[in-house]
């Protein structure tokens, strides 16, 4: 027997055991996709939300039980029709893959997966309807009391993200498990009512970014250098944007503000372009570096309660110069510092960091940008609203390949060597 035989067996024989295994991946997969379906449909449809309404009367803001009547109550109204309902799909997905003959009959057993994997959620569910001790510590984990040690996760549920479901937005955050369902609707981030601080504001991008950022119900402080007020044109009406007139090297005076608020949108920068003298190098560093990290320290600051770390969050507009040439030397190394920087603090910041990594696009820095302010702003909120940490928004496919690697690199790297 040849080589190649040994190799077509091998991969063969791999195929055959891989093959299994996947389909009762996605059995599970399928259960929790039912599960926030069903879950959305609670919030939308009055007969459900009759009975999902009685989960939303237990806790308090700290996790704890307003009721421990109404909390046995509401397993058996919501979490075990729930269960109920993902249980009967999981065999809907049985049947069908039987059927269809897309596993081998030795493996059929596996396409159960999923209803094995539900009949945890309904067993949790009886028993913390009856009040069995303990059931609710061992099989409700993401109401539990008690500090947040970490901050929202990013692909699956942990209790700061679900507890903005209860807190921040009860019409945003569905997902139970695996946040898939969220990010394809854009309800991984609620930007209704958030207090949202955009430095840069009076620039193209920045005032850009505030309308997107006000049509989605945010609550939006202007941070300019100018004494002027500030409007937005919506629907052929002017809005008055809050305005606040700040100087750069003078952060620590806005430590009040920052305080209040939910989202700082570090926007603000500079380009020089060709010059290098000792004047433009302080300036460049002093404007898209240093003053945008001071205020990234003073708000970080501000992040104490669990609230703050499920909801405080920092944008920083880094540009793809982190990793392509920008034909501004300056400008590419004044950024990539910040960049560098931004990575370094959310190793372990204790609130959400995103970096908006743009490409050109049109505006009084760059008046010869290809793509509209206008459209790049649309883009950061679609894709921070389903919980992009890196928003990339460019013509360049270059970007989209080097920067995660680059970003990834770079994290792991302080991570092994910063405390």
């Amino acid at each position: 027997m040849g080589h190649t035989e040994v190799l077509e067996i091998v991969i063969s024989s791999a195929l055959a055991i891989a093959a299994p295994l996947v389909i009762a991946l996605c059995s599970v997969i399928w259960v929790e996709l039912v599960r926030d379906v069903y879950h959305f449909l609670a919030h939308v449809w009055q007969p459900l939300y009759r009975l999902h309404s009685w989960h939303h009367r237990i806790f308090k803001p700290d996790l704890s039980v307003n009721s421990e009547a109404i909390y046995r109550q509401a397993n058996w109204y919501n979490d075990l029709p729930e269960s109920l309902v993902m249980l009967t799909f999981s065999f809907i997905y049985a049947f069908t893959v039987i059927q269809t003959q897309w596993i081998n009959p030795d493996y059929q057993w596996l396409v159960w997966t999923g209803s094995f994997y539900t009949l945890t959620f309904t067993a949790g569910a009886i028993a913390r309807g009856l009040g069995v001790p303990y059931a609710d510590a061992i099989t409700d984990v993401t109401h539990r009391q008690g500090d947040f040690t970490n901050i929202p996760a990013n692909l699956f549920v942990n209790r700061p993200y679900h507890w903005r479901h209860h807190f921040d937005d009860q019409n945003a955050y569905f997902c139970g498990t695996i946040t898939v369902i969220d990010r394809i609707m854009g309800t991984a981030l609620s930007l209704k009512g958030k207090k949202v601080i955009v430095t840069g504001a009076n620039g193209t991008l920045g005032q850009a970014l505030i309308k997107q950022l006000y049509l989605k119900g945010a609550k939006i402080t202007a941070l300019t250098s100018q004494e002027k007020e500030l409007f937005i044109s919506v629907k052929n009406q002017q809005i008055p944007i809050k305005t606040v007139t700040w100087q750069i090297g003078r952060e620590s005076e806005l430590n009040q503000l920052l305080t209040k608020t939910d989202i700082l949108i570090i926007n603000h920068g500079i380009n020089v372009h060709g010059e290098k003298s000792a004047e433009a190098i302080e300036k460049s560093y002093e404007v898209n570096t240093f003053s945008g990290w001071r205020l990234m320290e003073l708000f970080l600051d501000t992040v104490k309660t669990n609230q703050d770390k499920a909801t405080k969050e920092i944008w920083v507009n880094t540009s793809e110069a982190e990793v392509n040439p920008a034909f501004s030397p300056l400008y590419e190394m004044s950024k990539r510092t910040m960049g560098e920087l931004v990575t370094m603090k959310r190793v372990n910041a204790p609130c959400i960091i995103r970096k908006l990594i743009l490409g050109p696009f049109k505006s009084n820095l760059n008046p010869i940008g290809i793509m509209s302010a206008e459209w790049v702003a649309q883009q950061i909120v679609n894709l921070a609203v389903r919980d992009f940490r890196d928003i990339i928004v460019t013509i360049n496919p270059l970007t989209y390949m080097l920067f995660p690697i680059k970003e990834f690199t770079t994290a792991n790297y302080f991570r092994w060597f910063t405390r």
